[in-house]
């Protein structure tokens, strides 16, 4: 992954353990104090809640601990690879997509970041500019011509 999603999984973990984790503790203590235990809805909520941000502070610290932090500015962007910014043409639709390779966890595709294992990313790896890929996506098959392969810092 690159820093910017390391950064990005740190920060949610930090707000999880320190944030919303006492909340919700505080939380449970006051719905406890409601009375019967069995029939308050706002305990069992808690409850719930607690055991959510449980697991995912456990599958982000997993993810930290696990993670390979690669800097895309080191490597070369000749052709399409971890950490390229990508300019394609649909060559039906003369339209221009601008999408950048990331890791899994850091993936947003309306912000244009793709998972290097999508099916967009996995058919344009080692291609390079003036490529023309017949891309199978779950809408069907596009034509894409690489106009342009860049590294960007991702900046949000």
């Amino acid at each position: 992954m690159t820093e910017y999603g390391y950064n990005k999984l740190i920060t949610e973990l930090k707000n999880l353990k320190e944030v919303e984790r006492p909340n919700n503790i505080i939380e449970i203590d006051t719905a406890r104090e409601h009375g019967d235990l069995k029939e308050n809805a706002e305990y069992h909520a808690a409850r719930e809640r607690q055991l959510f941000l449980d697991a995912r502070i456990n599958e982000l610290t997993q993810l930290v601990a696990e993670a390979r932090v690669i800097d895309p500015a080191t490597l070369p962007h000749d052709k399409v690879s971890f950490g390229s910014t990508i300019t394609l043409e649909d060559l039906d639709t003369e339209e221009n997509y601008t999408y950048t390779i990331v890791g899994a966890t850091e993936s947003n595709p309306e912000k244009g970041l793709i998972s290097y294992h999508s099916p967009l990313a996995k058919q344009l790896l080692g291609k390079i500019v003036g490529d023309e890929v017949a891309v199978t996506l779950p809408k069907g098959r596009v034509d894409y011509e690489i106009l342009e392969i860049t590294y960007k810092p991702i900046v949000f």
